[in-house]
């Protein structure tokens, strides 16, 4: 090992007494320990907890190291299957956040990067990541790190002793653990790859007493019975110490192309993996740890290891960890695996790891990025006989979205599961039920037949839900609920109810509208006949009352629900019957009297208004209600959404004559089809008498020579009409979030949905 630096352990046993302390060599250090604990009353919880700390730069004149620490833990209720995590940082990390974003090491979409620089900018960092609120310390004498608070230090008996504590949330604990086995080598004779391809040394105690007290919802309880987990990782990386202001008098070309290269080498060494520690009832142990490069898929590392019950370790090769089962956030929107078999041929170990509960996602943003730590059943045969335990799994670093079209698509596809859930196309009696009617009538259920009831009302539902969508009212009624400061976890079901509203909307449009298209496929109409669809396409609207009549709402919150949501409602169908009526007469008056174009757009604007941003900003209120949003709250988001909506209406307009990105849309549609949309009314205002009769006459012709077309559109670019609309949309999300943006706290929900705006306003599909 003569290639790593000199603190680290030579070839033999690991000497705690040394090897536990800081390492002045590491640019990535990290003490992380996890415990399984049944407290009295026979309750289950599980924990875990990593102190970190990271080289940031150097001083300019000493070199000596600037460090930056984190801290990351959570604490399982196992039997009330909920997870509930803490992550600090730094007071500096705001300054080298921004530090960081401003030298092109932010996300890919810089939107993102635009919307927390707004928050960086006033040195905050977004929730749920906390700053410190007291002094952080790192002793190089002994193993004693504090961090604000939360402790991790080493006993002079040799066992190690955890604080934990967050007085919001009256959270925490303080255990002792105790090592029952000598310290193992992972990896490589103990070496192993971080998240940024360091070169890391890896050691762990596989099993510890644990012993002391925990704190749950502000009661303490002593443990009864409790076993951990300890490891310790450093390394040696590379250090990237940007300085934006030189790097800024280099010019911005070569100061792009020197980002740009620093960002390339940083893809280049990204490391996420697949981590298993597990505890078996036999007194055994076992740990895998399969890496890969990010972007590439390359394998750099894959680690299982086994510790019998007398302390003798066994490496293996050819282990498989099959993702068996997936979850997906309701807050990130990320995939995570959460049931797995894990198979060590040569071992004899054939096991199924499930999560102890689906959601155990810790969200982060500033610390790192969000992640999945979660407690683990461990069940299966080793060389053919039962065993059992239980363990911890985390998964780092893979499935993260990087710009907000994929993040939009993993919305899309939580929303179409969270429809499928809810209206399966062969119900059961009592999913048919829970649709139907309500708990003190399922007398209506008396000879219904399900898979007529299914085949007739369902499916033509379900028929455009599965096709696709970016589900961005389900995001809208979600991430409001959040951005006031609620929890959208206790709401998940609600995702599917916009979904269910705009596609009743759609199907009931393509009857009124005669469109035989609807998301790349036949309209509902086409297929199922014009009944059943304006049936099934009303029943959408309602369909879902049963999901929002939660538990979490008390009755007032409830009712107030209700009316947001049929006014929404109210407004959308007002809109498709002024659009229906259409704005022919007053187009034909503009001709000769311009002083009525105001008049026009102003109508074209209502309709929009009403169509798409009513039922958007009912949303947006429905979400900030549930989740204990004020008064001013509720309505400043429910008019940011409307503003919205609106918008993004305008910029479907704009998007028809200037092109869509895929063409999935016939370029000048609109024109084709003879509508009057808000760049033909701004067009009615720009034009003199013969251009607003020649475009009235056109438009009324309905041409569909692409050359008739083409010169629609460059009458409506050359006189500023397209322009115009491009800027009011912009002026509007901006106005609308001038409003917002004093009135709710800063968090990651707050970044995605600044960014949100600006999506519907740049977007090119």
């Amino acid at each position: 090992m003569n290639q790593n630096p000199a603190d680290w352990p030579e070839d033999g046993p690991i000497d705690l007494s040394i090897h536990d302390l800081p390492h002045g060599s590491a640019t990535t250090e990290w003490w992380y320990t996890n415990g399984h604990c049944v407290v009295e009353g026979n309750r289950r919880f599980s924990c875990f907890a990593a102190f970190f700390r990271k080289v940031q730069g150097y001083h300019p004149v000493t070199r000596a190291p600037r460090y930056a620490h984190s801290i990351t833990w959570a604490i399982h209720d196992v039997d009330g299957k909920r997870s509930t995590f803490v992550s600090r940082v730094d007071q500096s990390a705001a300054r080298e956040g921004l530090r960081r974003l401003k030298s092109g090491m932010g996300a890919r979409d810089e939107r993102l990067n635009r919307a927390l620089t707004e928050i960086l900018d006033r040195g905050v960092v977004p929730k749920p990541d906390l700053v410190f609120d007291g002094k952080v310390s790192v002793s190089l004498q002994s193993l004693d790190l504090e961090f604000a608070g939360d402790v991790f230090r080493k006993n002079k008996d040799g066992s190690y002793n955890l604080k934990l504590y967050d007085k919001q949330r009256a959270l925490g604990c303080d255990l002792t653990l105790q090592p029952k086995k000598t310290p193992i080598r992972h990896g490589d004779n103990g070496v192993v790859r971080g998240s940024e391809d360091e070169s890391m040394f890896y050691y762990f105690i596989p099993r510890c007493e644990v012993t002391g007290t925990l704190t749950h919802k502000g009661t303490t309880r002593p443990l009864v019975q409790g076993q951990g987990w300890y490891d310790h990782e450093f390394g040696v990386g590379v250090v990237d110490d940007p300085n934006p202001e030189a790097e800024a008098a280099l010019g911005a070309e070569e100061c792009k192309k020197l980002q740009l290269d620093r960002r390339a080498r940083w893809d280049a060494r990204q490391v996420g993996w697949n981590w298993i520690s597990a505890q078996l009832e036999d007194g055994s142990e076992l740990t895998y740890y399969p890496e890969q490069y990010v972007y590439s898929g390359e394998s750099v590392g894959d680690h299982a290891l086994t510790i019998s019950p007398n302390g003798e370790v066994q490496h293996w090769q050819g282990a498989k960890f099959e993702p068996l089962e997936w979850w997906q956030s309701s807050q990130t929107f990320v995939e995570y695996p959460i049931r797995w078999r894990l198979q060590i041929p040569d071992a004899g170990l054939d096991l199924d790891v499930r999560a102890s509960f689906k959601d155990q996602e810790v969200m982060t943003l500033i610390a790192k990025n969000s992640f999945y730590e979660g407690r683990v059943e461990v069940t299966g045969t080793r060389r053919g006989a039962a065993i059992s335990g239980v363990g911890f799994v985390e998964r780092s670093g893979l499935g993260l979205t990087e710009d907000l079209d994929g993040f939009f698509e993993q919305v899309g596809k939580l929303v179409r599961r969270s429809v499928q859930d809810l209206m399966p196309k062969e119900p059961s009696f009592d999913q048919a039920a829970y649709l139907l009617t309500s708990k003190d009538k399922l007398h209506y259920m008396d000879g219904v037949d399900l898979q007529q009831y299914a085949r007739a009302h369902l499916h033509p539902i379900r028929e455009i839900v599965d096709r696709g969508g970016k589900g961005w009212r389900s995001y809208a009624m979600n991430t409001c609920i959040d951005v006031v400061g609620g929890d959208s976890r206790d709401f998940v079901d609600w995702i599917a109810v916009p979904e269910l509203m705009q596609t009743g909307s759609l199907i009931v449009d393509d009857v009124e509208d005669k469109s035989t298209v609807r998301r790349g496929g036949p309209a509902a109409h086409m297929i199922y006949g014009e009944p059943q669809a304006i049936n099934s396409g009303t029943a959408a609207f309602f369909i879902g009352a049963p999901v929002l009549r939660n538990g979490k709402l008390s009755d007032r919150q409830l009712v107030k629900l209700y009316e947001v949501y049929f006014d929404g409602l109210r407004a959308g169908h007002a809109g498709q019957a002024l659009d229906l009526d259409g704005f022919i007469p007053l187009m034909q008056s503009t001709v000769d009297d311009a002083s009525l174009a105001p008049a026009l757009v102003s109508r074209v604007l209502a309709v929009h208004r009403l169509k798409t941003g009513a039922p958007a900003g009912c949303l947006a209120r429905i979400g900030a209600l549930a989740g204990g949003g004020t008064d001013e709250q509720l309505e400043a988001l429910g008019r940011f959404f409307e503003d919205i909506g609106l918008a993004f209406q305008i910029v479907d307009d704009v998007l028809n004559l200037r092109g869509f990105k895929g063409n999935w849309k016939a370029y000048g549609e609109d024109i084709a089809h003879g509508k009057i949309t808000l760049p033909v009314a701004r067009g009615m205002l720009r034009l003199d008498a013969t251009g607003r009769k020649w475009l009235y006459e056109t438009l009324r012709s309905k041409p569909q020579d692409r050359e008739t077309i083409g010169r629609v559109i460059d009458t409506l670019e050359e006189c500023g009409a397209i322009e115009e609309c491009a800027v009011q949309a912009r002026s509007l999300v901006e106005e609308g979030w001038a409003k917002v943006a004093p009135l709710v706290p800063d968090s990651i929900a707050k970044m995605m949905l600044r960014a949100f705006g600006w999506y519907v306003i740049e977007r090119h599909y």
